[in-house]
């Protein structure tokens, strides 16, 4: 197996050299790791470039950016790594067998932060993942390149792009659940306050549910 990484970030700096030492040993190992700019201002691109990774530019937008990172990748094996998660110990190992059975697959997901609730939330995302077979892009999607193209990776839409693409892998067969956790941050949940923005997302989805435009959903998200 060999497994491309691909990091899509905006405006990271803060964050981001401590995401370069946490995947330094997996590039050291082997693994093919791809940062893909959306147009940083504060210097993104340069921190990702002095750690020595390849660091690619592309129009913004999540999704746009994790198909550009996987078009110039090289792995057989794709995992889709937000600038904020980080990948719990083990996680190249359980990935490699997860695939021996299924196509695709996510980690459990652990929020981190200071609110006590965030840890009933981040039960709940693991529990609706189970019973629904979506993952979110805070879990780590991991997918064989074969079964990816197959879907036409992620759709060009500004929001529910990680949502959208489980629908179309579940086509092929039901993902891998891994109770290993990825660790991802809290920031935009103690920010917004936790339950307005359990409330939030819910509302989102459920207008995704019912057909409404992804852009409408976006502008509100925003």
């Amino acid at each position: 197996m060999k497994l491309s990484i691909i990091v899509p970030m905006l405006n990271e700096s803060t964050g981001l050299p401590d995401l370069c030492e946490h995947v330094v040993p997996l590039a050291r190992s082997g693994v093919e790791i791809i940062f893909v700019d959306g147009g940083s201002q504060d210097g993104s691109e340069a921190i990702a470039h002095a750690a020595g990774f390849r660091v690619l530019t592309s129009a913004a937008g999540r999704a746009r950016q994790m198909n550009a990172g996987a078009a110039a990748s090289s792995g057989d094996v794709l995992l889709f790594l937000h600038a904020d998660t980080r990948l719990p110990p083990g996680a190249m190992i359980a990935i490699a067998q997860a695939l021996r059975s299924h196509q695709w697959g996510r980690f459990d997901v652990r929020i981190a932060g200071k609110p006590m609730a965030l840890r009933m939330v981040s039960a709940l995302m693991n529990w609706r993942s189970r019973l629904s077979g979506i993952a979110t892009g805070d879990q780590g999607l991991f997918v064989t390149r074969e079964a990816f193209e197959a879907v036409g990776g992620f759709a060009d839409q500004p929001l529910m792009e990680d949502i959208d693409i489980c629908r179309a892998l579940k086509t092929g067969g039901k993902p891998a659940c891994l109770a290993l956790q990825v660790v991802t941050s809290g920031r935009r949940w103690e920010q917004r306050g936790v339950w307005r923005t359990i409330a939030l997302m819910w509302w989102l989805r459920w207008r995704y549910w019912l057909g409404t435009p992804v852009e409408d959903i976006a502008r509100a998200y925003r």
